[in-house]
């Protein structure tokens, strides 16, 4: 071990994975190097007046095998460095980061640790530091590489187990139908639930249903069935963007694409079901339920302002369980029609009942 500042007075300290450098600021040729494994810890030293802050290393006993170095006797179990020109707070958190790391163990070095003061000391050792950081790098790519490779592939085999999947719901739906007879209605009952869990059974698909007209005639009728029971679930309406994703989800491999789920949905009025496609003011597309009507929605949010007083588009939703999006749009509708009026300040937009 050394005391640095008997002798090294103006230098640049360098810090690599696997060593500390000291190198003369005029004479780069003098150059002395340190492994962190030699370091038991160390500490911070304030700086005070007329002092420069210190980085205080405390080192491991001499071993017994070591090779002749700079500074063979010491008094001293530490060295410190002192900064005049700052970069203490840098330098100090770097040297944490690798002592938490400790990369030193991981990477194995091609050579003994040089303790001579050659020229190419300081230049060989900080470039096995960047060789070092090049490799981790270039390890963690070929993981990713290799992560992504597998992922797809799972994504492929997920995707033909879907096919299956829908195959077999298919098979099941055909037995159904072709032995009516023979199997009771509770099992009958239990095999639909089974099909309704895995989605969609038979979807209508431009395959099966041609194009066109005709093709969104057959979904409107589909998605009548389908979406009777969340519209009650969900208060008698779903915005278009959430009616999409449902079915998407329900469809499995058969996507729908928004043209052709917008176009089935205006047929639903021509059809004579139970549901309608609204279009509010904002240009918010939503499907809703044939009984709820206009009048129903404005009365809900009347009742729910008079009695807190005042609420607004998120408080709303709260005592709906509805989206914001669509609480705001009924919000919206009773001023429209003069049962509510608006405070829109920097605190939001808040409504109260139209007293005027």
């Amino acid at each position: 071990t050394v005391q640095l500042k008997a002798k090294l007075d103006v230098g640049v300290a360098l810090l690599s994975t696997h060593r500390l450098i000291w190198r003369d600021v005029k004479n780069h040729e003098c150059c002395i190097a340190m492994p962190l494994s030699q370091i038991i810890f160390f500490e911070e030293q304030a700086a005070g007046i007329g002092k420069s802050a210190k980085i205080v290393i405390h080192l491991y006993p001499v071993p017994a095998n070591k090779e002749p170095g700079p500074y063979q006797h010491s008094k001293y179990p530490y060295i410190k460095l002192s900064f005049k020109e700052h970069g203490q707070i840098e330098f100090y958190r770097r040297l944490t980061e690798e002592m938490t790391q400790k990369r030193w163990e991981s990477t194995s070095l091609s050579q003994p640790i040089p303790t001579g003061t050659s020229p190419q000391v300081g230049r060989k050792t900080h470039a096995v530091g960047i060789i070092g950081i090049e490799r981790k790098i270039e390890q963690k790519r070929k993981e990713t590489d290799k992560n992504i490779s597998e992922a797809f592939e799972d994504l492929s085999k997920l995707m033909v187990k879907a096919k299956e999947m829908v195959e077999l719901s298919r098979s099941i739906a055909n037995k159904i139908k072709d032995k009516q007879g023979d199997i009771t209605e509770d099992e009958t009952i239990r095999f639909k639930s089974y099909l309704l869990s895995m989605g969609i059974a038979d979807p209508v698909t431009r395959e099966t249903h041609g194009s066109g007209t005709h093709y969104h005639l057959q979904l409107a009728k589909q998605l009548g069935d389908m979406l009777q029971a969340p519209l009650e679930e969900r208060g008698g309406m779903m915005a278009l963007t959430e009616v999409y994703c449902l079915v998407n989800r329900a469809r499995g491999m058969e996507l729908l694409s928004p043209e052709d789920l917008v176009n089935a949905c205006k047929m639903f009025e021509s059809l004579k079901l139970p549901l309608r496609l609204r279009v509010f003011d904002s240009g918010v597309m939503v499907v809703q339920l044939q009984s709820h009507s206009e009048e129903e929605m404005i009365a809900s949010a009347l009742d729910n302002v008079s009695d807190k007083g005042s609420l607004t588009a998120e408080e709303f939703a709260k005592l709906l369980g509805l989206s914001v999006l669509l609480s705001k749009e009924r919000l919206l509708l009773a001023e429209k029609m003069g049962h509510l009026c608006r405070d829109d300040s920097v605190e939001g937009l808040r409504f109260y009942p139209n007293l005027f």
